[in-house]
């Protein structure tokens, strides 16, 4: 049963990036979905969530996002969602800072509605454990679950599956190039590979960074040419790469130094790209903000 709620009525909490830090396809399964074995990290850079408690049982969400329905956005689906399984009547207002570019491969939409589980989960006291809740992100996406877990995490399933782990913490350069790259037209395209042999967590860990690679990669390259361009002029000043099915693609860095010089060639050489640095995370800031946490 839920249980009163707590004292505090409004709460803003960030919603960081995710990169994926190596992401291989090993199977399809027959409902048509990708067997993953993937490294999430998180960045601390990201969107924040602003959550007042109401006490009339509404849910409102402050400000949709441009050619999103409500009901379609995993905000307020996540909010819903825990008040109906929890059988809460209580009620919330909802608002986004939005950082993230969507369709971006950041996980953007994913880390926003993890934010609001776990938000709403303390403003309407109803003291759901944290596994509980990653289990109930799970029906509004693949990535919800990392987002609640908050810990960096070796991935495999659809992505559910999680190992907490340590990854090595650089500092990174985002890149999205301008354009929206289809994640339903990748895992469909023939070309993709999808048998890569699976691999233990353990041998991924010890090839370290210099071994990864993202198996949509060279798909997104043949179909989004502003991607492959993208990815090509920074892959000549730093290892690069693809985060899920993109758009983004990020170069790893040896420090902020470096980090802030690339962001300057970048504002003088490509100035139509939108970039940012980050530095990698293996504790997501959500935990630090909740509370309870």
């Amino acid at each position: 049963m839920p249980q009163p709620p707590t004292a505090a009525t409004r709460l803003t909490l960030p919603a960081p990036a995710k990169l994926n830090r190596m992401l291989h396809i090993v199977g399809r399964r027959a409902d048509g979905y990708h067997e993953l074995q993937t490294l999430f990290q998180f960045l601390d850079h990201g969107d924040d969530i602003t959550i007042e408690l109401r006490e009339d049982g509404q849910l409102v969400l402050d400000a949709a996002l441009d050619g999103v329905a409500p009901q379609d956005n995993l905000v307020w689906r996540a909010a819903r969602h825990l008040q109906q399984t929890s059988g809460c009547h209580l009620g919330a207002t909802l608002s986004v800072t939005k950082r993230l570019p969507m369709g971006g491969g950041l996980g953007g939409g994913s880390s926003d509605a993890a934010s609001v589980l776990a938000g709403l989960n303390h403003l309407w006291g109803l003291g759901i454990p944290r596994p509980q809740l990653a289990e109930l992100g799970l029906s509004l996406g693949a990535d919800v679950p990392v987002f609640v877990n908050a810990h960096a995490a070796w991935a495999e399933g659809i992505g559910e599956r999680l190992t907490p782990v340590d990854l090595d913490t650089p500092w990174f350069v985002v890149v999205h190039p301008g354009i929206s790259v289809s994640t339903p037209a990748v895992f469909t395209a023939p070309e993709l590979t999808r048998n890569t042999p699976a691999i233990t967590m353990a041998r991924a860990l010890k090839g370290g960074a210099s071994s990864w690679r993202n198996d949509c990669e060279d798909t997104v390259r043949q179909r989004y040419p502003d991607v492959a361009r993208a990815l090509d002029w920074l892959n000549t000043r730093a290892p690069s790469m693809l985060t899920g099915t993109g758009a983004c693609v990020f170069a790893r860095l040896t420090s902020e130094a470096d980090a802030v010089a690339l962001l300057e060639a970048i504002e003088q050489q490509q100035p139509d790209w939108h970039a940012f640095k980050a530095k990698g995370l293996n504790r997501s800031p959500l935990l630090d903000a909740l509370p309870d946490d």
